[in-house]
């Protein structure tokens, strides 16, 4: 069965907005203070261990101005391009990026429907309203957290405002050159 993986980048204070970053953003583009190899290799190996990625239609929306036109020696933007792509949304009917399905919003079903299916893991990148969703119905298997040296005060947080604590096992964790963390945790249910 196929896992539902969540990957972030976070400030250490646990905010996820505007990683990439763009002009007129408050934080405007925080990860980019930290990039390495190190990280470009992490962000590689992980896009080719999953052959799907599940989306929040503003994601995907970022994503699909982006990618279409990019090229890399490295494959990265090839395998965007190509990789399978589900987008929980109600408003979206017609996307224009290749290998692009419209699910709807009921994410009990389409995640029993994507675990289900044979293939590798799926990956939710940024997403932070389909993250919370998937978090509030107990929809993820494991989490892969990117936690960079830099505390941001405000913007979207991973967890969000919500009631209850969720217990998380901590799996692995590796320190990049930059001071920026991969903790990767599993749920304990």
């Amino acid at each position: 069965m196929r896992k539902i993986v969540v990957t972030e980048f976070l400030s250490l204070d646990g905010v996820m907005e505007d990683p990439g970053g763009s002009e007129g953003t408050p934080q405007g583009g925080w990860t980019l203070k930290f990039s390495g190899p190190d990280q470009f290799q992490y962000k590689l190996d992980e896009l080719f261990a999953h052959d799907a990625l599940l989306l929040g239609r503003v994601t995907y929306e970022g994503f699909a101005e982006a990618w279409p036109g990019r090229t890399d020696d490295m494959g990265f933007a090839d395998r965007m391009n190509a990789i399978e792509k589900y987008v929980v949304s109600s408003t979206l009917t017609d996307p224009g990026w290749s290998n692009t399905t419209v699910v709807g919003t009921d994410l009990a079903a389409i995640v029993a429907d994507l675990r289900a299916a044979e293939g590798q893991d799926v990956l939710v990148a940024g997403s932070a309203q389909l993250v919370q969703g998937l978090v509030a119905q107990d929809l993820v298997d494991e989490y892969r957290l990117m936690v960079f040296p830099i505390v941001l005060g405000s913007g979207k947080r991973l967890f969000g405002e919500r009631a209850g604590a969720s217990m998380l096992e901590l799996v692995d964790s590796r320190a990049l050159a930059s001071g920026t963390m991969i903790l990767t945790y599993h749920p304990v249910r």
